[in-house]
């Protein structure tokens, strides 16, 4: 991307979230409507096999008693088409005001099907056209249902025709979705939602920012639907969704949000309405505030803000937590020369941003740490509101360390430990594994989440790896991009196992495939014995 394009996109960025909130199109979606002001709204998707009906309809009410009204089946296949005709009956019987969404990958035939009854179709740009089929005709078809479009993109699954043109990167992403979108504003068609999904927080927050740009540019308004893909389980899954989908919330981009977890479907609305409640008092109205945008000198990359070294903070350090000062860091911090900027109103990533474009402007070169005091007792809330707050400010590079302070009686251990956890989602320092594994879906092939919960026990020690468990071959090898190495269900009771984006050893019974895993590490020199 050459310089004009770059300044050109940073002007519209800055112009698209100079509100409260970026306006965007009101898109209805069965009964429930996104955009245009609405609250973002909260969604999941169902991990049974969409041809085994009973499940699919049981699991859907389990998530719209958890309060989703959006709720994604996978439609493979004609087959699963019909099974979803089923359901759809059936929920709206039941629960009339959820919407239902059906996910298509490689075969438009499906996608035009479902289109007759669906209340959203999804298609992955990254793959649509890959058996042929017309989008223009998908579009009429959902022009006459009523159906509204996802387009939704997967950075691990560009078409070899981005990938040849921009790379695997966040610009790539984005110009696939414009192709996309393109077509629809020439064929009158506005009922679209687009997604830019990827397990690095790093990249789905540029691709996103990018999009918004690129929109702008050329008159659009459509509405956004955040989330990380394959972000994992427990607490580190929900903090690493917190940092991604927070990021651009704290810009008041985002009308629709999923938090990806390898749980119950059911378990990912409170993690989603728990982000959504974070940032409902800056997103509740249409009026201005600043953000301090002049700190974000690039943001569609990652640059690290330049600072000055003290000992181990600072300068190209990793940045570190509060506790990790040694003695005369901490002296340091107490006579001036390591800079504290503690954020206590309603809007910190404003408050921050804002006190460093001041000591920018000031030729202020100090080691920065980000300070926050959060009045929650419970562990799973504060690490989510703690991961909203400071997860966009390390994305962007703009400190050197991080101090979080909980309610009276917080064990340091605990801050401690969601301070790496989100310094690890933001990509600023690796301090344990990384687990990138998908919630599964109808495709799933083996029991997710119990094998993950063995890989976790298993490999937990290999500090810095990035290993990923995927339920199919359909997304898995694709949206692990990101991983050194990857599990994936390749048939049923089958897993393939891969070193980055290859294959090494396919079809092994998956009895054996842990131990093969682990074998294939040793024999990379990639393995270490627990302690």
């Amino acid at each position: 991307m050459d310089d004009e394009k770059k300044e050109r996109l940073r002007r519209a960025w800055a112009e698209a979230t100079a509100g409260n909130r970026r306006r965007s199109r009101e898109v209805k979606i069965g009964s429930v409507a996104i955009g245009a002001g609405h609250p973002v709204a909260v969604q999941s998707m169902t991990d049974r096999n969409t041809n085994d009906t009973e499940a699919c309809i049981a699991q859907t009410g389990r998530i719209r008693q958890a309060g989703g009204r959006i709720v994604r089946l996978t439609t493979q296949g004609l087959r699963e088409a019909e099974s979803m005709r089923i359901i759809a009956a059936e929920v709206r019987r039941r629960w009339p005001d959820t919407a239902l969404v059906a996910d298509v990958h490689f075969v438009p035939q499906v996608a035009d099907a479902v289109a007759a009854f669906a209340d959203k179709v999804r298609i992955n740009p990254g793959n649509y056209n890959d058996r042929g089929g017309s989008f223009e005709a998908l579009l009429e078809k959902c022009r006459r249902s009523g159906a509204a479009l996802r387009i939704g993109v997967n950075h691990g699954s560009l078409s070899p025709k981005m990938v040849g043109l921009y790379g695997d990167t966040p610009e790539g992403m984005v110009e696939s979705a414009m192709e996309y979108l393109r077509i629809c504003r020439r064929e009158g068609f506005d009922r679209v939602v687009i997604s830019m999904k990827s397990s690095n927080t790093r990249v789905m927050v540029h691709a996103y920012r990018m999009l918004v740009a690129a929109m702008h540019l050329e008159g659009m308004d459509y509405p956004l639907h955040l989330g990380v893909t394959e972000a994992g389980s427990g607490l580190e899954g929900r903090i690493k969704s917190a940092v991604g989908i927070g990021a651009l919330l704290a810009d008041g981009v985002g009308d629709t949000i999923r938090v990806s977890l390898t749980e119950p479907p059911e378990n990912e609305i409170p993690a989603a309405q728990a982000i959504t409640a974070h940032f409902a008092a800056a997103t509740a109205s249409e009026g201005t505030f600043r953000r301090g945008q002049e700190a974000l000198r690039e943001p569609f990359a990652y640059s690290r803000r330049l600072t000055a070294s003290v000992g181990r903070i600072g300068g190209d350090n990793p940045p570190l937590l509060r506790s990790e000062l040694l003695a005369d860091e901490a002296d340091a911090l107490h006579d001036g020369r390591i800079a504290v900027i503690e954020a206590v109103g309603p809007h910190p990533v404003e408050e921050w941003r804002e006190a460093i474009v001041r000591m920018d402007a000031a030729g202020d070169r100090r080691p920065v740490i980000l300070k926050r005091t959060y009045p929650s007792c419970d562990r799973t809330e504060l690490a989510m509101q703690a991961a909203a707050d400071f997860g966009v400010m390390f994305i962007d590079g703009l400190a050197d360390g991080i101090w979080i302070e909980g309610a009276a009686g917080t064990p340091q251990a605990d801050t401690d430990s969601i301070a790496l956890d989100i310094l690890q989602a933001s990509r600023a320092r690796m301090s344990k594994t990384e687990f990138i594994s998908c919630p599964g879906c109808g495709r799933t092939l083996y029991a997710l989440q119990d094998t993950l919960a063995v890989v976790k026990e298993r490999l937990s020690h290999l500090k810095g790896l990035k290993i990923a468990v995927m339920g199919c071959i359909v997304n898995g090898p694709g949206e692990m991009a990101d991983a050194d190495y990857g599990y994936v269900g390749a048939a049923p009771g089958r897993i393939t196992l891969y070193r980055g984006k290859e294959p090494v050893r396919r079809n092994i019974p998956q009895e054996d495939a842990l131990d093969a895993l682990i074998a294939l590490l040793r024999s990379d020199g990639r393995w270490t014995e627990p302690e």
